[in-house]
This record gives structure tokens, sequence and C-alpha cells, in this order.
């Protein structure tokens, strides 16, 4: 075929096709009659709230269980590299000598950056137990929800330094 054949075929099927794509899209063919657009199943905020509790929960899983993938999956790519580098280093979250016997969520709300998420961790070192507070920020990137922060918190009035995604083990 030469390619002026080729032209006249390819453009022979493209008008061919071009009422089924057309009615595919919902332009053309049949009755056009105006679907109600679906509503969500659940508010905005609502959406926020649950997302940001699945995504915490998922970490406190993956840090009782010492699963170091899975608690890397439940971060925002921005911090994957402070993940990786610290997470199982001596102060991190994923150490070896930590043990997470019991981490619950205490509060959502929304905040500045995002949901914050407050959480009661004990961690066991030796025989010593001690309970954290800890605050997550969860956030939305892209169409999924991520945690993008954490931080220790203290009692009212005390500003807690940011630690990133390590917790400060206790002294």
């Amino acid at each position: 075929m030469r390619p002026t054949h080729r032209r006249l075929a390819a453009t022979a099927a493209g008008l061919v096709l071009l009422p089924v794509a057309l009615v595919g899209c919902g332009i053309g063919g049949g009755d056009n009659k105006a679907e109600p657009t679906p509503k969500p199943e659940r508010a905005p905020a609502e959406e926020a709230a649950a997302r940001s509790r699945e995504r915490v929960q998922a970490y406190l899983d993956a840090m009782t269980a010492k699963d170091v993938a899975a608690g890397r999956s439940q971060l925002c790519a921005l911090l994957h590299d402070g993940f990786d580098l610290g997470a199982t280093g001596p102060n991190g979250d994923f150490a070896d000598h930590f043990q997470v016997p019991e981490a619950a969520i205490t509060d959502i709300r929304p905040g500045p950056l995002g949901q914050e998420v407050s959480v009661s961790v004990s961690v066991t070192a030796g025989k010593r137990t001690v309970t954290r507070p800890l605050v997550f920020t969860v956030t939305r990137d892209g169409s999924d929800w991520c945690i993008a922060g954490e931080a220790p918190t203290g009692p009212p009035g005390v500003e807690a330094p940011p630690t990133g995604v390590a917790p400060t083990p206790a002294s």
C-alpha cells in the first residue's frame, strides 16, 4: 500500500469508529437526560478525619509489628529519605531496642497544615516503659492521604521541638 492509501484507510477507519466513540462519551445516541451527580458518601471533613485515622493507625500498627516498609508507605514521599535514614536508628520509631506494647489515637482535629492526629504511644526500652503523646500531621498528597509530620507534644504551654518522624526516647 502506498502512503496515500494508508492515510485514506486510516481516515475511513476513524470515521467509522467516531460515532461509537461519541456514544461511549455520552455524546449522541440514546436520550441525553441529565443524571444527578452522585453525592459523596461522606462530607469532606468526615472524609479527612477518616483517612487521617486510617493512615496513622496503619503507622502505629507498623511500629508495633516493626514493619518498616508498612510504616514508610504511610508517609508522604518527601519524608521517605529522612525516614530511611532514621527509622531504625537509635532514636527511630522502628529501632530494635524499642517495643511498642500500646498505641492509641486520642484525638483528630483540623490543623493549619492538615489533620492533626494525637496519639498516646507506650514505648518499652529494656525494663522501662514510658508513654509519650505525639501528634501526626496528615495531609492530602494528590488523590491520596499521607503522614506529613510527627512531633512530640508536651504539657500545655510548653513548645516541643519537632523531630521529624522519630520520637525522642525517654531519658
